[in-house]
């Protein structure tokens, strides 16, 4: 698509950025619906926003700690929204939870990415816990944000196997990879209108399919995984 046509994203995250980077490479895939603008982080020594600057994204460094209350700090984060007018938002490891009132703002618009198959093991320490539950069957999930942690209406889910021998890193490492895969898939479906959320907080399909992901198994809003 044109650089006109396509979505506005900006990108909230806290840490290295690995997502980010693989939306950044996402978008710069011809006829790709949307474009990375900037990227917010709360987090002035993120990782992520050093890989920005590098593609000459827009960043803003907007930490907590220089605000008295999480109300003073979103204002903050909304006024950098203003001056970016971007069409999505795509939290891709940012630490913070959003207000109600700053998801009613964006509601519809706003993605995430969490490393369980919600809603399954929100928060964090997934894949500690996934081990410990005996979990056979682990992965991600990108869903629509709402005002709970880690909820909203499902968009898709890529699954890994667990296995006998996995440890923390190494199931991290095969999620993260699925992750890699699963969320610029799920936002060129959500920037092309072929998936988007009700007004009653429901996912809502247009003809949407799923990718081919090699070893994992993804399970796209339409089709069940082949185990």
């Amino acid at each position: 698509m044109t650089g006109k046509s396509a979505k506005r994203v900006a990108v909230f995250i806290s840490g290295r950025g690995s997502n980010l980077e693989a939306l950044i490479a996402a978008s710069t895939e011809q006829d790709c619906p949307f474009r990375i603008v900037a990227v917010l982080s709360d987090n002035p020594e993120a990782g992520g926003l050093t890989l920005a600057a590098r593609e000459n994204i827009e960043t803003f460094a907007i930490p907590r700690s220089g605000f008295g209350s999480r109300g003073e700090h979103e204002a903050a984060v909304l006024d950098a929204l203003s001056s970016i007018e971007p069409d999505i938002i795509c939290l891709a490891g940012y630490m913070r939870l959003l207000s109600a009132d700053f998801v009613g703002q964006w509601k519809g618009r706003i993605l995430n990415i969490h490393p369980s198959l919600l809603p399954n093991l929100p928060g964090l320490e997934t894949h500690k816990r996934a081990l410990a539950l005996g979990m056979r069957i682990h992965g991600c999930t990108v869903h629509f944000v709402n005002e709970g942690m880690d909820d909203g209406p499902i968009i898709g889910q890529a699954a890994v196997v667990v296995r006998p021998d996995d440890d923390e890193d190494t199931l991290s490492a095969r999620v993260l990879k699925a992750e890699h895969r699963l969320y610029p898939e799920m936002l060129r479906l959500a920037a092309t209108g072929r998936v988007r959320m009700s007004s009653g907080g429901e996912t809502v399909l247009d003809d949407a399919s799923a990718p081919d992901c090699d070893d994992i198994i993804l399970i796209s809003p339409v089709q069940s995984p082949k185990l």
